[in-house]
């Protein structure tokens, strides 16, 4: 399950499980009821902490995204459990603090546009792509993700990747201006908390200024899933 780790100058949120590469329940870090619950815990637990926040995990996924066996078992509750994921962003996209995501592996779906909640994002060259594959799966996006991919890439790439799920890698994924840097594997951590120590303003005046560049966004992730978009 995910969990915290404080460092002299950041606060470390883990998506997967301390002390493994692999979680054997949840291997790929995706969106299980309980997941969610603890990224929120977390999330929490690190903006108490005052710290610049930097997302990341272990092994070979950040986040797959969804949890395809929980949607496929109870389908009926598919629009409140995506209301719960909507709040995951929200909570990321609005923490008082700056935020960095360091891509360590896969991020699809809804775990790529957790990647595009943080405030600077960056992501390991050897390894891993980040992709929508919503329209290669028939998948709809809701209005929260829609606007929330919209509104952090440039237009020419949210059209590409919501329409063709292109998966991309580290320099492609800079080059389409999904992340800001594509950094060696060995240097992820490390560059995120050089990032981290540059952005050293935390305070709840910071939330109140990111709730104002992010109204709109927020506004639609706060919309509840109609079962009718299913």
């Amino acid at each position: 399950m995910p969990y915290l780790k404080l460092t002299d100058d950041a606060a470390e949120v883990y998506l997967g499980t301390e002390g493994v590469e692999l979680d054997e329940k949840n291997p790929e870090n995706r969106f299980g009821v309980d997941w969610i619950t603890e990224v929120q815990k977390v999330l929490d637990d690190a903006i108490a902490a005052a710290k610049p926040i930097i997302v990341t995990a272990t092994g070979k996924f950040f986040s797959n995204g969804l949890d395809t066996d929980y949607v496929a078992a109870e389908f009926a509750k598919l629009p409140s459990y995506l209301d719960d994921v909507h709040q995951v962003y929200a909570k990321l996209l609005a923490a008082p603090a700056p935020t960095i995501a360091a891509i360590n592996g896969h991020a699809f779906g809804a775990g790529a546009m957790l990647a595009l909640c943080a405030d600077y994002r960056i992501m390991r060259t050897e390894r891993g792509f980040w992709s929508l594959p919503e329209a290669a799966l028939s998948m709809p996006f809701t209005r929260g993700m829609a606007a929330l991919v919209r509104t952090r890439v440039p237009d020419a790439t949210a059209t590409e990747a919501m329409l063709t799920s292109r998966r991309y890698g580290a320099d492609d994924a800079k080059a389409a201006g999904i992340v800001e840097e594509a950094v060696p594997a060995e240097s992820l951590l490390s560059r995120a908390h050089e990032i981290a120590q540059a952005r050293t303003i935390v305070n709840p005046n910071v939330g109140v200024i990111k709730r104002g560049l992010r109204q709109p966004l927020l506004d639609d992730l706060n919309v509840k899933t109609p079962p009718t978009l299913l």
